[in-house]
């Protein structure tokens, strides 16, 4: 019933930056808390960022001063600023929207920081 849709993944060097969108069903941000989390083959899912319902907004240690998480209610749209990337930023981006009784997940967006 929840559905999320990933895009702007890509390749960027060090020090650069990119968006990434997540397209997301209407009317969810009201009941789920939406965030960003990434994996590499060698890690388990992480959390990267997150926005609650009211918009408070939580981050990592790893991503502060460097990435932002924002939303655009009506277009039901989350974003992740990503500034300043490093290498170790590479890995798959997901969206995930959290619930009390379950949590939905999208398809994924690689980003591949190297030079």
């Amino acid at each position: 019933q929840v559905q999320l849709v990933e895009s702007g993944g890509g390749l960027v060097q060090p020090g650069g930056s990119l968006r990434l969108s997540c397209a997301a069903s209407p009317g969810i941000f009201s009941f789920y808390v939406m965030g960003w989390y990434r994996q590499t083959p060698e890690k388990q899912r992480e959390l990267v960022a997150s926005i609650s319902p009211g918009g408070t907004t939580t981050y990592a240690n790893f991503v502060k001063g460097r990435f932002a998480i924002s939303r655009d209610v009506a277009k039901n749209m989350v974003f992740l600023q990503m500034n300043s990337v490093k290498p170790e930023d590479t890995a798959v981006y997901y969206c995930k929207a959290d619930g009390r009784a379950r949590a939905y997940w999208g398809q994924g967006t690689q980003v591949t920081v190297s030079s």
